[in-house]
């Protein structure tokens, strides 16, 4: 018996994909129409609110891709990690907070692999300090095929 439950185990660990991409925005999501007059833009004029910064090279992206934002507190204060929403600027618009969740610290945003459709994809992210203070940056993705 205890030969038969390893073999079964053993099957199951084989069937089991290895680290898969997660998933960002789907293609469905991606045939969404985009919202009218939207541009991205750092939103941060005279604040100490966090700064949020896209380190995820520019210019055009392959899929999978790794996505990395970093934040930056000021005035003593510290990321609440929980604040933080991504959302995929699109009509309607998509939140993303919850694929992204768990790649969230206090440093940034770091996911090792990410699935994206071709196309140029808007998102917003929004993050708190312990403060209350908001910051807020927009970033487009323009992936290729």
């Amino acid at each position: 018996m205890r030969l038969l439950l390893g073999s079964i185990a053993i099957i199951a660990a084989g069937a089991m994909p290895a680290e898969a991409a997660q998933v960002l925005i789907t293609a469905e999501e991606a045939a969404l129409p985009p919202p009218k007059g939207a541009i991205a833009t750092e939103r941060r004029g005279i604040t100490r609110g966090p700064k949020v910064d896209l380190l995820t090279g520019g210019g055009q992206l392959r899929s999978p891709m790794r996505l990395q934002l970093k934040f930056e507190p000021y005035g003593g204060a510290k990321i609440d990690p929980d604040s933080v929403k991504m959302t995929y600027l699109r009509t309607p618009n998509v939140d993303l907070t919850s694929r992204v969740k768990s790649f969230v610290g206090p440093r940034g945003i770091d996911m090792p692999e990410v699935e994206l459709p071709a196309g140029e994809h808007m998102v917003r992210v929004d993050v708190k300090d312990t403060d209350g203070r908001v910051g807020t940056t927009s970033f487009i993705l323009k992936v290729v095929p």
